[in-house]
């Protein structure tokens, strides 16, 4: 798995890192059960501090697309292809909303007031 981050986004890099594993997942680069590279290794490799890829990490485990095995490493979780192309599209409308000037509760509503 190859990552990259843009050094001009200005998003924090935990959060960069996050977007970057979610978009492999989508695109089927990486598949449920694919073992991800240590923390340690993609620190390395993107050098940045390992604490802060750990946070991106835990942020995907927190949604459902990583599972953390003591002795198996982080793998990519059943149905993470699914849940990681949602996540996207979430995060886009979130942007879009949010650069119209709605706000969090202001989406929320919308979304509830569909069903």
């Amino acid at each position: 798995m190859l990552l990259r981050l843009d050094k001009t986004d200005t998003r924090p890099l935990h959060e960069q890192v996050a977007s970057a594993i979610r978009r492999a997942i989508a695109e089927g680069e990486c598949r449920a059960g694919d073992r991800l590279p240590s923390a340690r290794d993609l620190s390395t490799a993107l050098g940045i501090n390992v604490n802060t890829v750990l946070r991106g990490l835990r942020e995907l485990r927190d949604e459902g697309l990583l599972e953390f095995r003591r002795g198996r490493g982080i793998t990519v979780a059943e149905g993470a292809d699914r849940r990681s192309e949602l996540q996207i599209r979430v995060l886009d409308l979130w942007a879009e909303a949010s650069r119209l000037g709605y706000s969090q509760s202001d989406l929320i509503d919308m979304i509830r007031g569909l069903t």
